[in-house]
């Protein structure tokens, strides 16, 4: 299965991701800190890419790299309406999250609410430089 970008053409007469779209008319948010020593040491570099199998594609809806300060902010991703029950369990859509780089390699499932901001930790073993 090859990667589609949100933006590339081929997405705007695919049934899927317009039904996609349809069900997932809000949006959520997602924030990545990246950091290695329990938290201690920032790490930058970090390669992020948020994706969702829609239909036939690989949709990838970012791809970024941590800053200085580890850190991703504000990633925007559709999302189902929120609920007006509190009763109720919210509605949410899973996203694929992939981090690469120097000393991490992993993968996260992710579930986005509407108007909710989720934060990604991102553990990075330490070099053997960097603890003293």
């Amino acid at each position: 299965m090859n990667d589609v970008n949100v933006d590339d053409e081929i997405l705007k007469n695919d049934p899927s991701y317009q039904e996609f779209l349809n069900n997932n008319p809000g949006f959520g948010y997602l924030k990545i800190r990246a950091s290695s020593i329990n938290e201690a040491i920032p790490v930058s570099g970090i390669n992020i890419k948020v994706s969702k199998v829609i239909g036939s594609n690989n949709v990838v809806f970012f791809e970024g790299a941590t800053d200085e300060s580890g850190m991703i902010n504000d990633i925007v991703l559709p999302a189902p309406k929120a609920i007006t029950s509190d009763e109720e369990v919210p509605n949410f859509t899973e996203y694929k999250l992939e981090a690469k780089g120097d000393n991490v390699d992993e993968e996260y499932t992710i579930s986005i609410c509407c108007s909710i901001t989720i934060i990604q930790y991102i553990n990075v073993k330490p070099n053997i430089g960097d603890v003293s």
